[in-house]
């Protein structure tokens, strides 16, 4: 088995309600995520992909398709968040991304692996699985979901 990973980025929104701190207020991130894929290598006669794991650029468009474009340049808030909803929600065309659970990066983090493990788990190369979606909020502070 091998492994390979896949460096996206995207731009949001956020708040975490009961925060102490500045995270409580409305605020954006530049956030990098890091797909890391587990797998044995295409060995098929004249596949494209031979001697992959799987294509960086099919890594990319799935994930971009499935996750990224969804959250990118969109206000990521907590269905309990009522007013932030309602506010949001009375901005004709706003682009909202609804979560049951607060948007910290650690939630952000196991959405995405449980989204993006259903893509490349159940479509994709040699017994190939996700092991681990990495999520950066900032350069220094990250969170990271890892198949067992």
């Amino acid at each position: 088995m091998q492994t390979i990973t896949r460096k996206l980025e995207f731009d949001a929104g956020h708040r975490i309600p009961d925060h102490r701190s500045q995270c409580r207020n409305l605020h954006g991130h530049r956030y990098v995520l890091e797909i890391t894929l587990q797998g044995e290598l295409v060995d098929t006669e004249g596949a494209p992909d031979r001697g992959m794991v799987m294509d960086f650029a099919d890594v990319k468009s799935l994930a971009m398709e499935h996750l990224v474009n969804k959250w990118d340049h969109a206000f990521i808030v907590y269905e309990g968040d009522v007013k932030v909803r309602e506010f949001l929600q009375s901005m004709a065309d706003h682009k909202t991304v609804v979560f049951d659970r607060i948007p910290t990066v650690e939630n952000m983090a196991a959405v995405a692996f449980r989204i993006l493990a259903g893509v490349y788990d159940a479509h994709y190369g040699v017994d190939l699985k996700l092991k681990r979606v990495r999520l950066y909020e900032t350069p220094n502070c990250w969170a990271d979901v890892e198949r067992a």
